[in-house]
């Protein structure tokens, strides 16, 4: 075995296990009902379960299978530093703004330009596009955390 999959099924291990023990702190917490605040923590548990053994499957695939992207000419494509920057500006930015100015036109402003920075350089970008995708996923994210769950999420000056 190499130290490829080695790694790779280490990755899986660990990842199935800190789901498992997420889980088994999760089943302590109190319930009220099917959806209450152990809600998500349950969704979460599992997903991280199931990315640990996706993982454990994955790592059983020849190692050759995990090989860095290349371009069609054979080269290998450099990382992209400036588009990860940009994320980490736009999410620290999103954070420090988000109680002041309310969560629907921060995450709205937030994933339009988030679309924006992971648009490719070849592409026209699509303003109209993101900002009516931004603005329906903002509106909808905040609906079901205010009704659907019933709990709050900053509002900031539009108090809804």
């Amino acid at each position: 075995m190499d130290t490829h999959t080695r790694k790779e099924r280490l990755i899986g291990v660990v990842m199935l296990c800190a789901g498992l023990v997420y889980l088994v702190m999760t089943m302590n917490l109190p319930r009220k009902g099917f959806i209450d605040a152990a809600f998500v923590p349950y969704v979460l548990a599992f997903i991280l379960c199931l990315l640990g053994v996706l993982q454990l499957m994955n790592s059983r695939k020849p190692a050759n299978a995990g090989k860095p992207a290349e371009a069609d000419d054979g080269e290998k494509v450099p990382a992209d530093y400036p588009t990860v920057l940009k994320t980490l500006g736009l999410i620290v930015l999103y954070t420090a703004l988000l109680s002041t100015v309310g969560f629907p036109i921060m995450t709205a402003l937030y994933l339009y330009a988030q679309f924006i920075v992971l648009t490719p350089a070849g592409q026209k970008v699509n303003h109209i596009g993101y900002a009516v995708i931004a603005v329906v996923a903002s509106l909808v994210i905040y609906y079901i955390f205010r009704h659907g769950f019933d709990l709050l999420l900053p509002s900031g000056f539009l108090d809804i």
